[in-house]
C-alpha cells in the first residue's frame, strides 16, 4: 500500500514539474532567441540614434568532425531609443533577442558628448543586463568597433569581451569598468563616472577576407524598415576593409565624464595613477632614467607593499589632499657592467623612481581636478570626515568645489636589484 502510495506522488510531482516548466522551455528554446553578445550605439542622421547588435551563431561541425567557429552576425537599427531599437530588431530577426550574455556595451564619443544617462538607466532598468558588463568609449564609431573586435586566442567572442581588461592588474594600461559602477557613479555626490577607452588599431600587413572578416553586417531603419542591404552588399564592404590590412580593436587609457558626458580622456600611464590610487592593480612595469647615465633607462617592476592612504582636509574653503604610496621594485633590464647589485646604486634607484612616480601622479590628479574638474577616484568620500553631516557635504558642492583641490603626493619605492640577481 505504502508503495502505490510512493508511485503515485512521484507521478504527481513529475506531472508538476513538466507543467511549470513546460511554458519557459519553450520561450527559452535557442530557435526562438538570438543571443546578444554586444551593443554598439552610435548617432545617426536619421533618427535618435543607431544601435548595433552582435550575435553570436552555433558552432558548425566540417565533413571531418572538426567544429569550426562560426561567425558572428552583426546588424544595426536606426531608432529612437534602445527599447524601440530591441523591438524593431525582434521583428526584423524573427527571434527574441536576450541580452543576459551581454559581455559588452560600446558607446562612441560623439554619442557620449550628448550624454548617455538615459541609455545606461534604460540599460539598467533591465533584469537581462548584468551590471557586470564592460562598458567602453570608443573614439571611433561604436559599430566599427565591434565589428573589428577579434579574439587571437579565445575562440568565444564572449569569452574575449569578459576577459579582456583582465591585464589591468599586470599592466596599467586598461581598467575594468562596468555599467553597475557607472550607474553607481551617476549616482554618487563625492565620485564621477569611468568607462574604458577604446580605438581601433591600424596594421600594415595584409590577409586574405577569410581571416580578416568574421561578421555580416546589416542595417535596418525605423523610419524605413524596407530598406534593409543585401547579404551580397554586406559582403563587399567587408572584403574592402579586409584588402586595407589587419585592423583590430584595443583599450588603452580610460574616458572621463563629468556627470553624464564625456570630458576628455587619460593616457596609458595616468590610467595606471588612477589604478594604483583605487588599489586596483597586482604590479606594473615603468621605465625610469638611470643614475648613471641619463640617456639611458631602466625597467622596473612595482608592486605596491600595502593599499594607497588618502585623507582629505578643507582648508580656507579648498579641499587639501594628501595621497602615500608604498611600493616594492625589482630591476628587469642588466647589464654585466652595472652596479645594480650595490645598496647605494639601489638607494639611488628607488629615490629616482619616487621622483618619477610622484610626478605622474601629481599630474594626473591636477589634470582630472583643474582641466576635467571630474574626481573619478572618488576623493570626495575621504573628505565626508571633515563636514559633521551630510547636509553640510552637499551644501559644499563637491561636484563643482574639486577643481579647487591641491594635492601633496608622497612615493616610497623599495627597489631590490633584480628577481633572481641578488
Amino acid at each position: 500500500m505504502k508503495s502505490k502510495i510512493f508511485k503515485f506522488f512521484i507521478i504527481i510531482v513529475l506531472i508538476m514539474l513538466i507543467i511549470a516548466f513546460n511554458s519557459s522551455y519553450k520561450s527559452l528554446s535557442l530557435s526562438n532567441i538570438s543571443i546578444v553578445v554586444a551593443m554598439a550605439i552610435d548617432t545617426s542622421d536619421s533618427n535618435n540614434m543607431r544601435v548595433t547588435f552582435q550575435f553570436t551563431k552555433p558552432t558548425s561541425t566540417s565533413d571531418t568532425g572538426s567544429n569550426e567557429e562560426s561567425p558572428s552576425i552583426i546588424n544595426s537599427v536606426d531608432a529612437s531609443s534602445i527599447s524601440s531599437a530591441i523591438n524593431l530588431m525582434n521583428a526584423y530577426i524573427g527571434k527574441k533577442l536576450t541580452l543576459s550574455h551581454c559581455k559588452l556595451i560600446v558607446f562612441s564619443e560623439e554619442f557620449a558628448q550628448k550624454g548617455i544617462s538615459d541609455e545606461v538607466f534604460t540599460l539598467m532598468n533591465d533584469n537581462q543586463v548584468r551590471p557586470s558588463t564592460n562598458i567602453v568609449i570608443s573614439k571611433c564609431t561604436a559599430k566599427y568597433y565591434i565589428e573589428n573586435s577579434k579574439p587571437i586566442f579565445d575562440s568565444l567572442i564572449s569569452k574575449y569581451y569578459e576577459t579582456y581588461a583582465n591585464s589591468s592588474q599586470y599592466t596599467g594600461y586598461t581598467t575594468e569598468a562596468t555599467i553597475g559602477d557607472f550607474f553607481n557613479s551617476l549616482n554618487c555626490k563625492s565620485c564621477e563616472p569611468y568607462a574604458i577607452l577604446g580605438g581601433i588599431n591600424s596594421g600594415t600587413s595584409t590577409s586574405n577576407s577569410s581571416s580578416i572578416t568574421n561578421s555580416n553586417s546589416n542595417t535596418i531603419s525605423e523610419a524605413n524598415t524596407s530598406s534593409v542591404p543585401s547579404e551580397q552588399d554586406s559582403n563587399i564592404k567587408s572584403n574592402e576593409s579586409a584588402i586595407t590590412g589587419h585592423i583590430k580593436s584595443e583599450n588603452i587609457g580610460l574616458a572621463v565624464f563629468k556627470g553624464d558626458k564625456i570630458v576628455g580622456e587619460l593616457t596609458a600611464i595616468e590610467n595606471l595613477a588612477f589604478l594604483c590610487t583605487k588599489n586596483e592593480i597586482d604590479g606594473f612595469l615603468v621605465s625610469v632614467p638611470d643614475p648613471q647615465d641619463e640617456n639611458k633607462s631602466i625597467d622596473v617592476y612595482l608592486t605596491p607593499q600595502k593599499k594607497s592612504k588618502m585623507s582629505t582636509k578643507i582648508v580656507n574653503g579648498s579641499p587639501y589632499v594628501t595621497i602615500e604610496y608604498s611600493f616594492t621594485g625589482r630591476i628587469y633590464s642588466m647589464s654585466s657592467n652595472s652596479d645594480y647589485l650595490d645598496d647605494n646604486m639601489l638607494t639611488e634607484i628607488s629615490n629616482t623612481c619616487d621622483a618619477y612616480l610622484e610626478s605622474v601622479f601629481s599630474s594626473f590628479f591636477y589634470k582630472t581636478a583643474k582641466i576635467f574638474n571630474s574626481d573619478i577616484v572618488g576623493v570626495g568620500k575621504s573628505a565626508l570626515s571633515s563636514f559633521r553631516t551630510s547636509s553640510d557635504f552637499e551644501n559644499y558642492n563637491w561636484e563643482e568645489n574639486y577643481k579647487n583641490s591641491f594635492f601633496d603626493i608622497t612615493v616610497n619605492s623599495n627597489v631590490k636589484s633584480g628577481f633572481l640577481l641578488m
